[in-house]
This record gives C-alpha cells, sequence and structure tokens, in this order.
C-alpha cells in the first residue's frame, strides 16, 4: 500500500486532515470561547465573574463521562456509529448554547458539548490504529498533532475575529456549521473501517474487570493521580487566563494573539518532548518538569513580593511561557507511564485513565480557578502545590520495583 493511499482508496493526505479536523473539537469547542466569557457573562447576568469559568470547566467534566463511553462502544458497535453519536450530541449541546438564556442553560449546553466531543477525540485513535500500524501509524498520529498543536494558536483569533463582526452567539454558529460540515465529510468519504467480524462483544462485567487491574497496579494508579494533579494545574490556567490577560492586564481584542504565543510554547514543548525523551527517560524527565514548573512558580511567587500582586506583563508572559513548555512536557508521558503494564486491556485502561485523570484534574482546576482574586497568587499557588505533589507521587511509584 503507498504512503500516498490508505486501504479505503480515500487519499493520505485527506485522511490525515480528516482525522485533524475531527480530533480538534475539544480544542475547538474551548479555546474559540476564550475572548468571549466577558460578553456571555455579561448577556447572560452572571453575578460572579469567577463563575464564567465554569464555561470552560464544564466541557473536560463531559468528556470526562464520554471517555468511558465511546472505546467499547466502538469495538462493539463499528467506527462511524460512534462517531455519529458523538457528533450528534456535540451539535445538540451548541445549539443549546446558541440560544441559552441564562448561565445553568449554557453550562448544560456544554455539558453535552464535552460528552459529544469526546467520541471524535476517543474513536480517532481507534479509525488510525485500524488503517495503519508501526512507524505509518506513528507518523499519522504526530502529523495530526501537529494540526492539534495549531488550534490553541488560532482557534482565540477566530473567536475574537467572530466578535469584532458579530456576538458570541456566532462563534456557536460558527461551530455548528464546523461540525455538520465535517459530518458529512466523514460519513461520505471514509467507509467503516472496523468490519463487523472484528467487532468485540462488550460486557460491564470486562469493564469492571479492567478498572480493578488499573486500580490494583499502585504504580500507575501513582501516574493517573500526578497526571489529573498536573493537568489540574493547566485547567485552572485554563480557566482564568482570559481574566488574566483580557481584564486584569486590560489587553481587550489582543489578548487571543498575547494567548496564541503561549499555547505555541505548549506546542514547542511537544515537539522537543520526543527528542528528550530519548536522551534522559520517561521518569526522570517527569520527575524534573515537575519539579522545575513548580519551583519556577514558587519562585514567581517570591518575585511578586517586590514586583506586587500584579506584576509587569512582560513578568507575566515569561513566566507562563517557560511554565507552559514545562507542562506541555508532562501530558504524553505521564499517560504513557499509566498505561505501560496495559497493552491486553488497553482500549478500556486508557478510558479509565482519562475518567479518574480527568474527573480530579476538573475538581481541582475548579479550586484553583474560583480562587481568582485579581491577582496571580492563587494560580501560582496552585501551579507550586500540585506539580509539587506530583513529583513526590511520581518519585514514590519510580522507585516501586517492577511488578
Amino acid at each position: 500500500m503507498s504512503d500516498h493511499q490508505t486501504k479505503s482508496g480515500i487519499g493520505f493526505t485527506e485522511f490525515v486532515a480528516m482525522m485533524a479536523f475531527v480530533t480538534c473539537f475539544v480544542a475547538m469547542a474551548i479555546d474559540l470561547m476564550l475572548p468571549a466569557l466577558a460578553n456571555i457573562g455579561t448577556d447572560l447576568n452572571v453575578e460572579r465573574a469567577n463563575d464564567t469559568q465554569l464555561i470552560i470547566t464544564t466541557v473536560f467534566l463531559g468528556v470526562a463521562v464520554g471517555q468511558i463511553l465511546y472505546g467499547p462502544l466502538s469495538d462493539v458497535v463499528g467506527r462511524k456509529p460512534s462517531i455519529y453519536l458523538g457528533f450528534s450530541i456535540f451539535i445538540i449541546g451548541t445549539l443549546i448554547c446558541l440560544f441559552a438564556t441564562s448561565l445553568e442553560m449554557m453550562l448544560l449546553g456544554r455539558l453535552f458539548q464535552g460528552l459529544g466531543a469526546a467520541g471524535p477525540r476517543i474513536v480517532t485513535i481507534a479509525i488510525v490504529r485500524d488503517k495503519h500500524k508501526g512507524p505509518q501509524m506513528a507518523r499519522v498520529m504526530s502529523l495530526i498533532m501537529t494540526v492539534f498543536i495549531l488550534v490553541p494558536v488560532i482557534a482565540p483569533i477566530i473567536g475574537q475575529g467572530i466578535l469584532l463582526i458579530s456576538g458570541w452567539r456566532a462563534i456557536f454558529a460558527f461551530l455548528l456549521l464546523m461540525a455538520l460540515f465535517i459530518l458529512f465529510w466523514f460519513g461520505f468519504r471514509l467507509p467503516e473501517t472496523l468490519p463487523a467480524s472484528q467487532r468485540n462483544q462488550f460486557t460491564i462485567k470486562a469493564l469492571i474487570n479492567s478498572s480493578k487491574e488499573v486500580v490494583a497496579n499502585k504504580k500507575s494508579m501513582a501516574y493517573v493521580i500526578s497526571l489529573g494533579l498536573v493537568f489540574g494545574a493547566f485547567l485552572g490556567f485554563l480557566s482564568t487566563v482570559q481574566q488574566v490577560l483580557q481584564e486584569l492586564y486590560q489587553l481587550g481584542t489582543a489578548f487571543p494573539f498575547y494567548f496564541a504565543v503561549l499555547a505555541a510554547g505548549i506546542g514547542a514543548s511537544n515537539f522537543l518532548n520526543s527528542k528528550l525523551v530519548t536522551r534522559f527517560g520517561m521518569k526522570p524527565l517527569v520527575m524534573g518538569a515537575q519539579a522545575g514548573t513548580s519551583l519556577l512558580s514558587l519562585s514567581a511567587l517570591i518575585s511578586c513580593f517586590w514586583l506586587g500582586v500584579v506584576p509587569p506583563l512582560w513578568f507575566v508572559m515569561g513566566y507562563f511561557m517557560v511554565l507552559l513548555m514545562g507542562i506541555g512536557l508532562l501530558f504524553g508521558n505521564l499517560n504513557a507511564l499509566s498505561m505501560e503494564p496495559f497493552g491486553h486491556i488497553a482500549g478500556l485502561a486508557s478510558s479509565f485513565v482519562g475518567v479518574v485523570s480527568t474527573l480530579i484534574a476538573v475538581s481541582l482546576g475548579m479550586i484553583v480557578g474560583q480562587a481568582f482574586n485579581n491577582t496571580l497568587i492563587p494560580l501560582i499557588l496552585g501551579f507550586i502545590v500540585l506539580p509539587g505533589i506530583a513529583f513526590l507521587i511520581t518519585r514514590w511509584a519510580a522507585q516501586q520495583p517492577c511488578s
């Protein structure tokens, strides 16, 4: 089979582009909204500014629940029906958000968006695995991730552009049209990649047994908890970054461009990770990044004593840039460490790891975000404490004998 042709006859370039667009829906649903949070809060009469953060975190709650469903479901009914279900739920959620008249209605729609977007996110990996193996699969996934990393860079700029010509509801209309376009593209161009003869029988008992096996592995659970702690600190940042840059530093419509610079830092660290992990190994790299982000944040906190609780913008951008580069080194490596012993139950174990780590992250991220008090102190404390605890847990796990 040629590199430029998949088994179904769809071109290689088109296949990669399609999978990248299908995968990006979680990121698009989050990052498009960032410039609009203040507008949404004003229009929906949100009394506490910090409550608008829930528009971000609620999506992750939906993703957490959805992750446990789609992986096993796609093994039973096929990849395409699972993708169709996910897009349908996402579209329903988008319509609820589009016509929302209260924060509660908006959060319901965002929950449905997250629950729906989890489907494309999870099943895309299975589709790539169906069609490619070994180095070719790694090549496809790296190309998809290259596009995926660009989404946080450009999505807020698109969102701000929409706001300049229309209201925040137009952002949800844009998401709706994009979802419909990709759904039809996917439906007409890509045949089912999992034949009926290769589908599994899913049982609740199998899911419970797999979950028990993951929980019983103390080292893996330590990495799962560490992942949740680090993700929680990042989610606290993602929830408050609009308030910090757009409101506290009064960047206004320039906010998306500053955010794009920070997002590029995460992209750069993802690119560097493949080289660094080969040289240093996953465990030392993870512990170094955890300790580094915690110590960097401690230094930033001490600096605030003479720079002030609202330090200069140059200091904040420099701190966030280095911080996010460190955080970017952690997600993939902690996921890999969590999954290492479970090759024989990879699908179910991946769902369990995703659900547990995301639920931990949502809980902790909400605590960090809700503590925002028009200073950087709560956010900095979150990045001292959570990666610091994650370092201690990871260090303990690394010292345990191999099972």
